[in-house]
């Protein structure tokens, strides 16, 4: 059976980013780690930064699609919020190599190649998660022109809950995304 050189790149690169940061692997690395010359990388991704945009979008298409879906509001604002924190906690499970790649390159020098990859994906985020706040503010007039800093706030509550608890310092479950949902919810209710 003819292995994936595609799929065996896209996983050991995200092993060595996730391990050593984006610029600490070189590509010779990567391909060293998954068996394949430097023109097998190439000829799939181009370039390093290729292969980050790539498994990028690739590997959190699921996690995007879920949370253009959970921050549909429908009029109860607790429990959009609650939807978004479980596609947040689900992510974090199943991709949690990933999880941490993202959240790392967010903070990185915002000059560096890899942030610039990122950057679309957490914009992304960052606008759906802003969108159901502009929606919301309709019911909850406290909350106008708010939306931009409640959704980065939520979405950094989020991130740390997940954060901790791939850690091993605590659950990433329904109970925790109520948890996370009412801690923010206090702040923005009074």
């Amino acid at each position: 059976m003819e292995r994936d050189n595609r799929a065996h790149i896209l996983d050991h690169a995200l092993t060595l980013f996730a391990a050593r940061g984006y610029d600490g692997v070189g590509v010779q690395q990567i391909c060293a780690a998954a068996g394949v010359t430097k023109p097998t990388l190439y000829h799939y991704f181009g370039s390093k930064s290729g292969l980050l945009a790539t498994l990028v979008q690739e590997r959190s298409a699921s996690f995007r699609a879920a949370l253009a879906e959970a921050t549909a509001y429908a009029g109860d604002l607790p429990v959009s919020l609650e939807r978004v924190a479980l596609a947040y906690f689900a992510f974090a499970t199943s991709q949690p190599l990933l999880y941490r790649l993202l959240i790392g390159l967010w903070f990185i020098v915002p000059e560096g190649k890899a942030f610039q990859v990122v950057l679309d994906i957490n914009e992304e985020q960052q606008h759906l998660v802003e969108s159901l706040f502009e929606r919301a503010a309709a019911d909850h007039g406290n909350m106008r022109g708010r939306h931009r800093i409640y959704a980065a706030t939520f979405i950094g509550t989020l991130n740390t809950y997940a954060g901790i608890a791939l850690n091993g310092y605590g659950q990433i479950d329904a109970e925790a995304a109520r948890r996370a949902m009412g801690q923010f919810s206090y702040g923005i209710y009074s």
